[in-house]
């Protein structure tokens, strides 16, 4: 996380989030990508990036020019979402996702999330994945 980041005092992985929450969070981050500046919305989603998915999709800077893909880019600035109920085994956890973008065209994620065992990060539900849907 950068300066910025730190400064504007944006959301942090803490082990008391549960997956509902940690994928709300970035749904909501993403919402208002720009605010409270330029990309926070992606970086939020990265500062809950796993570490699978760092090793996957490296810097900050690669995983905002995925972010902003024709496939990504509907969670970003989005009218509205809708969630599923999560569901969780053991310390995985799949959350369908669907947002409608200000075109009002609906667009389906699944977020994948595992618990995080060691590391700086232990205890905390961080997202391994968004898979886009059919």
């Amino acid at each position: 996380m950068n300066e910025q980041y730190r400064r504007h005092g944006l959301p942090r992985p803490t082990p008391e989030r549960s997956p509902a929450e940690v994928v709300e969070l970035q749904l909501e981050s993403l919402e208002r990508n720009d605010n409270p500046y330029l990309g926070s919305g992606i970086e939020t989603t990265y500062a809950f990036a796993s570490a699978k998915r760092r090793r996957a999709s490296g810097s900050l800077e690669r995983f905002t020019r995925a972010a902003r893909s024709d496939v990504y880019r509907p969670l970003l600035d989005y009218d509205r979402a809708a969630t599923t109920p999560v569901e969780v085994s053991g310390d995985t956890a799949r959350q369908e996702v669907v947002v409608v973008t200000p075109d009002g065209e609906e667009v389906r994620y699944e977020f994948r999330l595992s618990r995080q065992r060691g590391g700086e990060h232990d205890g905390c539900w961080l997202t391994d994945d968004i898979v886009p849907m059919e």
